[in-house]
């Protein structure tokens, strides 16, 4: 594939992303109404104007966004259809179907609206945005993976298998898990077959996410006390230094601030760094939030790779995924009047 002319396309597409000083613009606007009137002088003003023919205030800004970053990633796709390339640029895309099935899992557990679970969701993979709609629309989990498996969709076979024990458990970690170590071992096994520069920059991408998940994992078992031994069963094979004795290690320690000790040697060191009042409440979601900062940095890192690699498209993903995070999280602050310091605190990437 000519790797030049497609990244050179790209990087055309990373010129006309917001930059820092545009999103503070928007953090200081009074209200939604504003920010769409600013969004209108940028790329996303086409969206918005096909968006404002059904909706108005933060609903016309979600769609907007969201059916760009869509657009953006089809894109993308286009310009490398065809090579393996985009059989590797699809399994990236992928991941996005795995989170959006995980966050309507877990939506209907707690029995959150169906506005708010489409709210949370990103089209970006496979499934599109009418196919998310309607498992949205299904009565619970069961009916869920049932509408999957009728599809035909991968994911519905490691759900099934493990929804006799999350019936039984109620615990939402063993369908999380089991969706999770299927697309991550298929992913990995795929990228074995050839030894190059964009397999390993894939694989790269996906043992950190996996790494994430992990830790993810570790903060939950010991926030929530849950069995250590239990636990164990739940880690995925990452990255030689959060092996599963490491991971273990941590959970053993009971504490928070126990496992970010064990942490200190690792690349996962800026952990420390959050507050110890968060620390002390297990707050885990002040974790999760730096953790997704990590990633989406890692992502964004690749612009510096190399030129003639997947890294730029790769590089773009994260960027742009970066910034419709950022401008959601924006808006829905300014329409609950959430304090620009703790607006500036919420954002992703800035």
């Amino acid at each position: 594939m000519e790797y030049a002319y497609v990244n050179a396309r790209i990087r055309a597409m990373k010129s006309r992303l917001l930059g820092r000083p545009f999103l503070e613009q928007l953090i200081n606007k009074p209200d939604v109404d504003s920010i769409i009137a600013d969004l209108e002088r940028t790329t996303y003003r086409e969206e918005l104007e096909r968006a404002g023919v059904q909706f108005s205030g933060i609903n016309r800004i979600e769609v907007a966004i969201r059916n760009d970053l869509v657009r953006a990633f089809r894109a993308i796709l286009g310009f490398i259809k065809g090579g393996e390339e985009e059989n590797l640029l699809t399994l990236i895309l992928q991941r996005w179907d795995v989170q959006n099935i995980k966050t309507i899992l877990r939506g209907k557990k707690i029995h959150a609206p169906a506005s708010e679970i489409l709210d949370c969701l990103i089209p970006a993979g496979e499934l599109g945005e009418a196919a998310l709609t309607e498992l949205v629309k299904q009565p619970d989990v069961k009916a869920i993976i049932d509408l999957l498996a009728t599809w035909g969709v991968p994911y519905a076979r490691p759900l099934t298998r493990n929804f006799k024990e999350y019936s039984e458990t109620r615990d939402m970690l063993v369908l999380e898990y089991a969706i999770d170590t299927f697309y991550f071992e298929h992913a990995l096994s795929i990228l074995k077959s050839r030894d190059t520069e964009d397999n390993r920059i894939i694989r790269e991408m996906l043992v950190t996410e996996i790494d994430i998940n992990n830790l993810r994992t570790v903060f939950r078992v010991i926030r929530d006390r849950m069995d250590r031994e239990e636990a164990k069963k739940f880690f995925m094979k990452g990255s030689s230094e959060l092996d599963t004795e490491t991971l273990y290690s941590m959970v053993k320690t009971g504490t928070l601030e126990g496992a970010l000790k064990l942490l200190e040697p690792t690349s996962y060191r800026f952990l420390s760094a959050i507050p110890q009042e968060y620390v002390t409440a297990e707050k885990i979601s002040a974790f999760e939030k730096e953790l997704d900062r990590h990633l989406v940095r890692k992502g964004i890192s690749q612009f510096l790779g190399d030129p003639l690699s997947i890294a730029i498209p790769i590089g773009y993903i994260w960027a742009k995924y970066a910034e419709v995070t950022n401008i959601r999280i924006i808006a829905r602050c300014k329409q609950s009047g959430v304090p620009d310091k703790e607006l500036r605190e919420a954002l992703i990437n800035v």
